[in-house]
């Protein structure tokens, strides 16, 4: 049982980190690539979007790992998921502390009611996220290594 409760938290882990790399990587550059208003746009679809499931993946990534920890603590790697739980636990801080509040602003703007310092925040978010996505990576790496 434990067996599979690593699986399943690895991959529950490493597919939030995919999200997570393709928005930081893919999206957000197609995005500011694309003409007049449809960064703006799609980011605020994509806050939406996103911020609906997210919370929702980092939490239970957490709790998985925290159950992991705790059901695998004799188990060779448990300090490396220990070590994971502590990375996950500030992806969620970082999240709740620096990302939300932009993202949560700029999921209601549109062309007509977006501050004028749109764009200085989405490159505020988009720094915090590259960290938040380099945390999270760290994490799964951990999670992996303790699989294995």
């Amino acid at each position: 049982m434990l067996d599979a409760l690593e699986v399943f938290t690895t991959v529950a882990v490493g597919l939030m980190v995919g999200v997570e790399f393709s928005v930081a990587f893919v999206v957000n550059p197609i995005l500011t690539a694309l003409p007049d208003d449809s960064d703006q746009l799609g980011r605020a679809h994509g806050g939406r979007m996103l911020g609906a499931v997210m919370p929702f993946w980092y939490i239970g990534s957490l709790v998985l790992t925290a159950v992991w920890a705790v059901a695998g603590r004799h188990r060779p790697g448990a300090g490396l998921v220990v070590v994971a739980g502590g990375l996950l636990i500030l992806s969620v801080v970082m999240s709740i502390l620096l990302l939300v509040p932009i993202n949560n602003r700029s999921t209601s703007w549109t062309p007509g009611n977006r501050p004028a310092d749109w764009k200085e925040q989405m490159n505020r978010w988009d720094r915090y996220h590259y960290v938040r996505v380099a945390v999270i990576v760290a994490a799964f790496a951990l999670l992996v290594t303790a699989l294995v």
